[in-house]
């Protein structure tokens, strides 16, 4: 009987997982970047975005970023963009998005964007929202630039 109640709750918190990886409206946010422009994600509409959710400290989100770097500069003319957010504090973000030269957006986000975006457990985790601000795609830890170029190219094709 235990066995059977353990199913079903994994079943149901993986269904609710699913269904807020996809066709999910992406959570909007208003937040300042490095440069003190601000930044909502519903100014995106229309494009395709992916979010990222990292810090200077994780060793697997700093190996991402090179990646994110060579993407955004191939497809930012594409109606694409990167949006870094960080879960670090301000002045190690500034020096590391300089020493790097992240060419996209960067925040510093907070507990509650983290929560609206279903209490995020581990870095990095990041999302592909569609041209019409819905999540299509979940990543949850570290990935390859196929990967990532691979959805990123189907979505700009949409």
């Amino acid at each position: 009987m235990k066995s059977i109640f353990v199913y079903i709750i994994l079943t149901v918190s993986l269904f609710s997982f699913t269904a807020f990886a996809n066709n999910k409206v992406a959570p909007n946010f208003d937040l300042t970047d490095l440069n003190g422009k601000q930044v909502k994600l519903s100014d995106y509409k229309g494009k395709v975005v992916f979010l990222n959710f990292w810090a200077t400290w994780c060793p697997p989100c700093k190996k991402e970023i090179p990646d994110f770097i060579e993407l955004q500069k191939k497809y930012s003319n594409q109606s694409f963009t990167f949006i870094g957010i960080a879960l670090d504090d301000y002045q190690s973000v500034v020096r590391f998005v300089k020493d790097n030269k992240i060419n996209y957006p960067v925040v510093i986000g907070d507990e509650a964007l983290v929560k609206q975006y279903g209490n995020i457990r581990g870095i990095p985790t990041s999302f592909l929202v569609g041209k019409d601000g819905k999540i299509v795609q979940r990543y949850e830890g570290f990935r390859t630039k196929e990967v990532f170029e691979k959805d990123i190219k189907f979505q700009i094709q949409k």
